[in-house]
């Protein structure tokens, strides 16, 4: 398999759109739109299980309007890698940001009315809207040099610490305001933020990618057999699931013990600040300790973070394990992230990145799903129990590809 320093000896830096200084500027914009598009994702994921079990027939499907989120980013990840192939970046995240406005209006008029599956329909654009904005990172990556191409990445995320403040202030401050409709208020606020972050999308520059190559492109069933995408997909799935299905059930374990929703409310904020406070500093961790090594401490803090939710029910415990989970979310997904940077070539970054996404929102999707299952029949403990054999997987794949580049080194 050709490596990308390979690839690049033999593509001009022209042909590759290698510019850091551009790297910058649309690294500095995407993170200001991520903290206006992450709240999208904190509003669903705070409110949409306790909605849910008010309005659904059945109370083991109170998760369902948050797996249809994440239903919506997985089935939304290969037309928005066509789209940005066909016209453009900016112009496939701004489809995003449509869906992000009319998922607010729908879930509204949900609540209002009282439909559950109107509800659906309404987390499933703000699933399509996710698959948007959870591509601004590769966006940032698009113009970027090998080095700087964690730290752009970092910089996006670190957008996120706004929008976990954002997003459950929101719900906390709009609730009741269009009593007795809880969180119809909260709805159109999430409407807003789309719109504003569609206008500040306005400044982001992404060029095409050239379509003169030394090489072509290598076929996405070649790319995703290699042993490089295949440890990357694996961190990703594996990082992204464990930390979605213990964050989905959350809020309603929380309320089940007793808890208020503003315990619940902030339980998410601080898990989604945790997210991505650390972003500032991830990229550069990366630089200096290698992707397997900052990958492999996420992966253990996940680890982690079950181990303190088994351990007991109170308010401390429920929010010091959402606290680590978010922490090994980010050093573990930017992680898989970096790596996925590295498995391809300029001209095929649209269709290996949006694959990568349909595989990690695909194993979201079922992870949603089992959640709201789990924590009906068997309870909060069994949700959590299944971290530890997940996590050991993508370790052993990890130290195997260490391995692999020790013995290349000797």
């Amino acid at each position: 398999m050709s490596t990308v320093a390979s690839s690049a000896a033999t593509v001009t830096t022209s042909d590759t759109g290698i510019d850091d200084a551009l790297a910058r500027r649309n690294a500095r914009v995407l993170a200001v739109a991520q903290a206006l598009a992450g709240g999208n994702n904190t509003v669903i994921v705070s409110t949409g299980a306790i909605i849910g079990s008010v309005l659904a027939p059945d109370k083991g499907l109170a998760t369902l309007p948050i797996t249809f989120m994440v239903l919506g980013m997985w089935l939304g990840t290969l037309p928005l890698g066509v789209l940005a192939r066909q016209f453009g970046r900016r112009a496939a995240l701004q489809v995003g940001s449509f869906f992000g406005v009319l998922s607010g209006l729908i879930s509204y008029s949900a609540t209002m009315g009282g439909s559950f599956w109107i509800l659906l329909l309404g987390t499933f654009c703000g699933g399509l809207y996710a698959a948007a904005h959870q591509s601004y990172r590769f966006a940032a990556a698009d113009t970027a040099s090998e080095h700087f191409r964690p730290k752009a990445v970092s910089w996006v995320l670190a957008g996120g610490v706004f929008a976990a403040v954002i997003g459950p202030q929101l719900v906390i401050f709009t609730k009741d305001l269009l009593s007795p409709h809880l969180f119809a208020a909260s709805y159109l606020g999430q409407s807003a933020c789309a719109l504003l972050a569609a206008l500040v999308l306005q400044f982001v520059k992404v060029p095409r990618a050239a379509q003169r190559h030394a090489e072509p492109a290598r076929k996405l069933g070649h790319i995703a057999l290699t042993p490089r995408f295949i440890i990357a997909v694996t961190c990703g799935v594996v990082s992204y699931s464990m930390m979605n299905m213990v964050m989905t059930s959350a809020p309603l374990a929380m309320v089940g013990c007793g808890l208020t929703v503003t315990d619940a409310a902030l339980g998410i904020q601080w898990h989604v600040l945790a997210m991505y406070a650390p972003s500032f500093v991830t990229g550069s961790l990366i630089s200096r300790f290698g992707v397997e090594r900052v990958t492999s401490f996420g992966l253990a803090l996940l680890v982690a973070a079950g181990a303190v939710d088994l351990s007991g029910l109170t308010v401390g415990h429920f929010w010091t394990g959402l606290v680590l989970l978010g922490l090994g979310w980010n050093f573990s997904f930017i992680g898989a992230t970096t790596l996925v940077t590295q498995c391809h070539r300029p001209h095929e970054r649209n269709k290996v990145q949006a694959f990568n996404d349909f595989l990690i929102f695909g194993s979201m999707a079922i992870s949603s799903f089992t959640s709201g299952q789990l924590l009906a029949s068997f309870g909060w403990h069994t949700v959590n129990e299944v971290i530890f054999p997940s996590v050991l997987l993508a370790v052993v794949l990890l130290a195997w590809q260490s391995m692999q580049k020790r013995r290349k080194a000797a």
